[in-house]
């Protein structure tokens, strides 16, 4: 696990007087807390302690970051200061600290008294620390709120190439972009479907020479308001082309956490909607277990693709069902010391024969399983490369503002100690899913999978 910085950390001072306050130290947050210069160094603080790549990190880098982030935010609105200059470091954490400091008092009191504002700049020069990691794990959620009571907010809609996977890293992206499933709400009532290629998003393509445009994909997810987005779509299946208007708003995902079905040959395929849920493995064990009722399974395809990460404690207990007593992944500190994870053995072995369904959307604990599975021969890997993006798993620091900053205290290997982030589990026979596929109800990605345990079976 490599993590991209400048130099070396140096060494603190004793000097203590302009210190941000420690990560974590405010843990009930004052009702309306703003986010202002203590929260930045708190989330300076947080990375500097708590990150398992801090011995590879340069403070100043950090320090870079967040003025590179408060300026950027000041030049997009039109607030730009000749004065608005980082101040020379010296390698001395607290007083590097304390110059930073210095120079954001007085930007920011100069700025017009609209408390938005300020606080739109000090959450930019926390992106900017965040930025500068180049870890997909580690994140800023800043103090936004999600939707309760099981509801989704947005258009109704994923996609391929995942908008979870191309907002850390939009090069993993391939052309075209279609709808990979229609999770409700406004596009439920338009009828689209899965295979859709979205041709145009308000009038804008989504790849440029190959490029995908981020501002596409972020029209196509976005976090609040209500702005129409116009998509011009063709359906492969019919070659139809047309446009239509989808407006963003709140509603409950038809989508299940786990679907399972039995197909022909006493084959159960069992999907999990992502492994984030708390008591994920064990639906999917109890979907097996409802197929297997009366009936002898020959086999089980477990469909990945889709799978966005969650709890590893889910991951490892999902495999342990297929194969006891091996090392499954390893989780390394900053001193570059790993411990082995090793299967949960109590959980009942199920005997059966299994194949799993990936694609570039499987990502973190999806990716971990993946590795697992492969490594260990647990069974066959059928689709595309997952997606490489298995830093580690995260810790919540709670801030001084009330939002929250998701930080790996330690870094991930695969069984065989291989590096999987960034460079994702290949699979054992590539049978990508396509758009032309979706759009007119094919899967040979399943049907590859159904041949390979129907021969296991055989033998």
């Amino acid at each position: 696990m490599l993590v991209m910085s400048t130099a070396s950390a140096a060494a603190s001072s004793a000097k203590t007087a302009a210190a941000p306050p420690a990560c974590g130290a405010n843990t009930t947050p004052a009702s309306g807390a703003m986010t202002g210069l203590s929260t930045i160094g708190q989330a300076y603080d947080c990375v500097l302690t708590e990150f398992y790549g801090r011995k590879k990190l340069d403070h100043r880098t950090l320090l870079a970051a967040a003025f590179a982030g408060l300026t950027e935010e000041l030049n997009r609105r039109g607030l730009d200061r000749a004065d608005a200059t980082l101040p020379p470091l010296s390698g001395d954490r607290a007083a590097d600290w304390d110059a930073f400091a210095s120079v954001y008092r007085r930007v920011a009191a100069s700025l017009p008294d609209d408390l938005a504002l300020k606080q739109a700049v000090a959450g930019a020069a926390i992106t900017g620390i965040v930025a500068s990691l180049h870890d997909n794990h580690s994140r800023w959620l800043g103090k936004q709120q999600p939707p309760s009571g099981g509801e989704a907010f947005g258009l109704g809609i994923t996609t391929s190439p995942a908008y979870s996977i191309t907002w850390r890293a939009p090069q993993k992206a391939l052309p075209p972009l279609f709808i990979s499933a229609v999770t409700g709400g406004p596009a439920a009532g338009r009828r689209l479907r899965p295979g859709d290629v979205i041709e145009l998003v308000n009038g804008a393509p989504p790849f440029v020479n190959g490029s995908l445009t981020t501002a596409v994909m972020d029209l196509l997810n976005p976090q609040d308001g209500d702005a129409p987005v116009r998509l011009r779509l063709r359906r492969p299946a019919s070659g139809r082309t047309w446009t239509t208007t989808l407006r963003p708003r709140r509603f409950t995902p038809t989508t299940k956490a786990v679907t399972s079905t039995l197909l022909k040959g006493d084959v159960a395929v069992v999907k999990p909607e992502s492994f984030a849920r708390p008591g994920t493995a064990d639906q999917v064990l109890a979907a097996i277990a409802a197929l297997r009722k009366d009936r002898k399974l020959r086999g089980v395809v477990l469909d990945l693709r889709g799978t966005g990460g969650g709890s590893p404690t889910e991951a490892v207990r999902l495999l342990s069902a297929f194969t006891h007593g091996k090392v499954w992944s390893h989780d390394c500190d900053a001193d570059d010391v790993c411990a082995a994870q090793r299967t949960d053995d109590g959980v009942p072995l199920l005997n059966l024969p299994l194949a799993v369904l990936t694609d570039g959307a499987c990502a973190s604990a999806c990716d971990a399983f993946s590795a697992a599975v492969k490594d260990l021969h647990v069974g066959p890997l059928i689709g595309a490369r997952t997606a490489g993006m298995v830093s580690g798993p995260t810790r919540p620091h709670e801030l001084d503002d009330g939002s929250h900053l998701l930080l790996p205290p330690r870094y991930s290997l695969g069984p065989n100690r291989e590096i999987i982030n960034g460079i994702g589990v290949a699979p054992d026979h590539h049978v990508p899913r396509t758009a032309e596929d979706l759009s007119a109800g094919r899967d040979p990605a399943l049907t590859k999978a159904l041949s390979l345990l129907r021969d296991a079976h055989n033998v």
